[in-house]
């Protein structure tokens, strides 16, 4: 059972969605989809009634996880999406395998009123629940924190306009140290045993200690092959205390030499706005059709033949101060990558992207990665 939602949907998942005859919820947003797209939509009755048979739910948005909470409250699966989705919470939780871990809730009123000057820097401000990387923080200085307390006022009105309440939720804020180490993201399914099933792991590379954008991920077989096994551990010793079963997270995790300390985890969808269709261009997976399907990747077979191969997905976040009628020049792009899996161009105004680009490159040559890791992308623009 699929439920679809604004802001964005691939070509490639709705091409998978009519091939597949997948049921999907129908709604204002999936009728105009369906228009272009032959989708096999069906009414909240029969929706409801699918997942409580035991049908596997996937969402393509978090703005999609109100429709859970409204039709399927009082299953497991809403239970689950708030552990995920409350970043405190999930601390709370976790506490006992991170015992000398520090974090605070703060509600946002009592921001401007707390002393941070006792805390060791850096640590992180962020919402306790939200997306992609809105009002999150890498507090250096006391100054560093006067400044983002300043600019959640104003960021506040902002993500309200742009995503549901339920999505960034910033009535209070969690502050947790800096998690040093490698950073990765891991698309990964518990079955009906609550087994963890990984279908695709990216590591994200930032410019900077004080980078905290989504630019640039990247995977292959050596990221496959170093990571896999030690993840899927973590993931069962997660599971323990979470208990989730027939359910897809988006994990964010960091890791310095034996220690593996998630960010966060994303309920009911793999990776956003679609960026999970990389497991196919780099990799030939189509995560979705996995998990609803209980298939589980052959990563021996699939990794044979790759080697000295990096696949990326670059994030085209629009420039801060972009100018007014800026077009992007979507060739020029591509024109900076040896050779390009897909361009995709995202015109849908409210999102802070122009698209996504997915690139193949040889592990040993990545200055083209480099550099547009460190641009503002505004030579792309006409």
């Amino acid at each position: 059972m699929i439920l679809l939602d604004r802001p964005y949907v691939s070509k490639h998942f709705l091409n998978y969605l009519e091939r597949s005859g997948q049921p999907v919820l129908e709604t204002p947003f999936t009728a105009g989809l369906a228009r272009d797209y032959g989708l096999n939509l069906v009414d909240d009755a029969e929706a409801e009634k699918r997942c409580r048979n035991g049908e596997r739910l996937y969402t393509s948005s978090e703005n999609a996880l109100e429709w859970i909470h409204a039709h399927l409250g009082d299953m497991p699966v809403a239970r689950h999406i708030d552990a995920m989705k409350d970043k405190a919470a999930l601390r709370r939780l976790l506490a006992g395998m991170y015992p000398d871990f520090f974090f605070r809730e703060i509600p946002v009123g009592e921001l401007g009123k707390t002393d941070v000057s006792g805390w060791k820097k850096p640590f992180i401000l962020k919402p306790s629940v939200g997306f992609f990387s809105l009002g999150v923080y890498t507090i250096t200085s006391d100054d560093g924190w006067t400044a983002a307390v300043a600019d959640i006022e104003r960021n506040l009105r902002e993500s309200r306009d742009r995503f549901p309440e339920s999505v960034v939720d910033q009535s209070s804020f969690l502050v947790e140290e800096y998690i040093t180490g490698e950073e990765f993201a891991v698309d990964v399914y518990f079955d009906g045993e609550g087994e963890p099933v990984i279908l695709n792991i990216f590591t994200h590379r930032f410019a900077s200690l004080s980078d905290v954008s989504d630019r640039l991920y990247y995977t292959g077989k050596d990221v496959i092959e170093a990571n896999k096994a030690r993840f899927e551990a973590f993931f069962r010793k997660v599971n323990a205390l979470m208990g989730i079963r027939d359910f897809p997270a988006h994990v964010e995790l960091r890791v310095e030499g034996d220690r593996i300390l998630p960010i966060e985890f994303n309920a009911m969808r793999f990776a956003g706005l679609c960026t999970t269709d990389m497991a196919y261009f780099a990799f030939g997976i189509n995560t979705v059709d996995c998990y609803l399907n209980d298939r589980k990747p052959d990563f021996d077979a699939i990794l044979r033949g790759r080697e000295g191969k990096i696949y990326s997905m670059i994030i085209l976040d629009k420039p801060k101060s972009l100018p007014p009628s800026s077009a992007f020049d979507y060739d020029r792009l591509a024109a900076h990558f040896a050779k390009v899996l897909e361009l995709r161009k995202v015109d849908v105004p409210e999102l802070p992207v122009f698209g996504f680009a997915f690139t193949e490159s040889d592990a040993e040559r990545t200055e083209e990665l480099d550099t547009i890791l460190q641009s503002d992308l505004t030579e792309f623009l006409r």
